[in-house]
């Protein structure tokens, strides 16, 4: 699958990031009973933290993988993926484990994943339609020319009313 330069961009807030979190944690309740969550960093943490709480589940384990460019926002991507942390032996090939990532954008990143850990349920808040069919659960499908800037990227500042941002056909 190869990127779509981003022609939208939609920035998340927390207090819809936890909204949506415990979204998927409503959608993931009762499935099973999860030995415990893979959280995805960096982007999965705070994700599955909220879901962890919402679930009751006390094992957080993480997977690090890098393949974005140096700063995250560049949708260009490496060659090749990195896995800088993996998971506890003891995961195994993932039967019971819940694995939390904030988006699937791509999928290199859970496809390899589901390579890695045939056996877990993989959840995200934010899917686009050509990752979409790797991730059994998520919350809201977002299009594939969308950039999402989730709340640890970015700061509020203050931005110009629209009238100050030029001139439009009934302006002067």
């Amino acid at each position: 699958m190869s990127p779509v330069s981003p022609q939208k961009y939609f920035p998340v807030s927390w207090e819809e990031l936890h909204r949506n979190a415990k979204a998927l944690a409503w959608k993931l309740h009762e499935m099973e009973n999860w030995k415990g969550i893979i959280a995805v960093t960096r982007g999965g943490l705070v994700p599955a933290a909220i879901v962890a709480r919402e679930l009751d589940i006390r094992i957080v384990e993480t997977v690090s993988v890098i393949g974005y460019g140096d700063d995250d926002s560049n949708p260009s991507l490496k060659d090749e993926l990195q896995i800088v942390k993996d998971v506890a032996p003891s995961v195994g090939e993932g039967e019971g484990w819940l694995v939390i990532d904030d988006l699937v954008d791509t999928g290199r990143t859970i496809a390899m994943l589901r390579k890695r850990l045939p056996n877990a349920h993989f959840a995200t808040i934010y899917a686009k339609p050509l990752s979409k069919p790797l991730i059994d659960t998520f919350v809201t499908e977002v299009s594939q020319d969308t950039w999402i800037y989730f709340p640890w990227d970015i700061e509020l500042q203050f931005t110009q009313p629209i009238a100050k941002l030029g001139k439009g056909p009934n302006r002067k």
